[in-house]
């Protein structure tokens, strides 16, 4: 129920791609995109005012560099009378030298994350990539700025996020299951109108209205994690538009919910193991002066917040949160030193740091409020799949990942499909890009 959040491209990549010239991106036609009615008008751009900060607290100061506009693309591809949304996009223009290549579009993974937010954020990181393409990225549909998914307000959202990960007997598994009804009910209500339409297949014909609007003959275009996926069903639907692509840690779109239940929780384990072993080998760990020492300090503050929660001022830091917390300072090496830290404080009673941790995770802002990111991974996930497992297949699931990681193992995904207020097919996992090979 922790949702993937992706990370910055590299310096290195970014200078490879840099490297690379010729083609025919420019600024080419727009000539409406295969399978749609008419195309999207022309992108408004204008300065960029709601970037969130890295931290997700507060608004960051506007980079002179940086423009921000919206593009009107369908709701209902098969049925266009059906109305528009608007999608948010960023632009940061070639600065050279050198001959423009084109457009440069990014998707940074989830799915749920905002790209808007990602590149602003992670422009410095991208290094000469920006001297020849202008970098591109958008929030996809359902995201952030693109009519994103919202289930509920803050009292909804802060429930769900605490609930605990693994249940311990009968109460607390009616509890886990009464909550996320009451979430997936809670998407239906505030966000109906555009469940059906979130998908990974419909954010790739949005991509294709993208790239029209810049006026680029291809698509060039760097993706990761989610966004290999996403860039591989574009590549399917249009692989004459192809140009050059980049998909960086790719997901296999063919697996079931299970098996990707199972091996992120593998992944997690196995950061986590990385971590403990860093942290006594390096210097003097708080949390422990060996790995199994570790190990059993922080299961055993596990078991304490599930009997009784840390008061943290008016909220508490539950065994849930406490476990988002973990697998948030996981993703880097970076930062396993403060998580040392924040561990060894909860330990003797202080939750602050292990919650602002959860906090950052879930997209829950200092106020209250909270970016979409927790409503938008279920509900592109879900819409993305057929499966809705039923209870004995995911207690099976659960079993197996809690045989992996008893940390991080739970049911997965499945738990929130399986009550999810529309269907999902499977077209997104149905990928193979026939035709897109590059004609440089």
């Amino acid at each position: 129920m922790r949702a993937i959040r992706a990370a910055a491209a590299t310096a290195a990549l970014a200078a490879a791609l840099a490297a690379c010239s010729g083609g025919d991106g420019g600024d080419g036609g727009t000539a409406a995109p295969s399978g749609s009615a008419a195309p999207s008008g022309p992108i408004s751009w204008g300065p960029c005012t709601d970037i969130k900060r890295a931290d997700g607290q507060g608004v960051a100061t506007p980079a002179p560099d940086q423009q921000c506009g919206k593009l009107a693309v369908p709701l209902d591809y098969a049925d266009p009378a059906a109305g528009t949304i608007d999608l948010a996009l960023i632009r940061i223009r070639a600065t050279g030298p050198g001959q423009r290549i084109g457009s440069l579009l990014f998707n940074f993974g989830g799915p749920g994350a905002s790209g808007v937010d990602t590149l602003a954020q992670a422009a410095k990181a991208l290094g000469s990539l920006g001297a020849r393409y202008d970098l591109v990225s958008f929030d996809p549909r359902g995201v952030e700025r693109s009519s994103g998914v919202r289930c509920g307000g803050t009292a909804e959202m802060d429930e769900f996020t605490s609930v605990d990960s693994v249940p311990e007997d009968a109460a607390e598994r009616a509890e886990i299951e009464r909550i996320t009804e009451e979430f997936t009910a809670a998407c239906g209500n505030t966000s109906g109108k555009v469940l059906a339409h979130v998908g990974t297949v419909n954010a790739a014909q949005d991509m294709d209205r993208i790239r029209a609007a810049l006026g680029d003959q291809r698509l060039n275009y760097l993706g990761m994690s989610y966004g290999t996926q996403l860039g591989a069903v574009y590549a399917t639907r249009y692989p004459e538009k192809v140009g050059r692509f980049v998909l960086d840690a790719p997901l296999d779109p063919s697996v079931s919910m299970k098996e990707r239940t199972l091996v992120q929780t593998a992944g997690f384990q196995k950061a986590y193991e990385a971590f403990l072993k860093d942290c006594v080998k390096d210097r003097q760990c708080k949390i422990g002066p060996d790995a199994d020492t570790a190990n059993r300090n922080i299961e055993a503050l596990m078991d304490r917040l599930n009997d009784e929660p840390l008061k943290v001022g008016d909220r508490e830091l539950t065994q849930g949160l406490a476990g988002t917390g973990i697998a948030a300072a996981l993703y880097s090496e970076q930062t396993w030193p403060l998580l040392d830290q924040v561990l060894a404080l909860a330990v003797k009673g202080d939750g602050r740091g292990l919650l602002f941790l959860a906090d950052s995770y879930t997209g829950r802002g200092s106020d209250g409020s909270y970016s979409t990111v927790m409503s938008s991974f279920p509900a592109i996930s879900c819409v993305d799949t057929a499966e809705r497992p039923g209870d004995a297949e995911l207690l099976q699931t659960e079993k197996q990942a809690l045989k992996i990681s008893p940390l991080f193992g739970s049911a997965g995904m499945g738990t929130i499909c399986s009550s999810w207020p529309v269907p999902g097919d499977d077209a997104a996992s149905k990928v193979d890009a026939s035709g897109s090979a590059p004609s440089w």
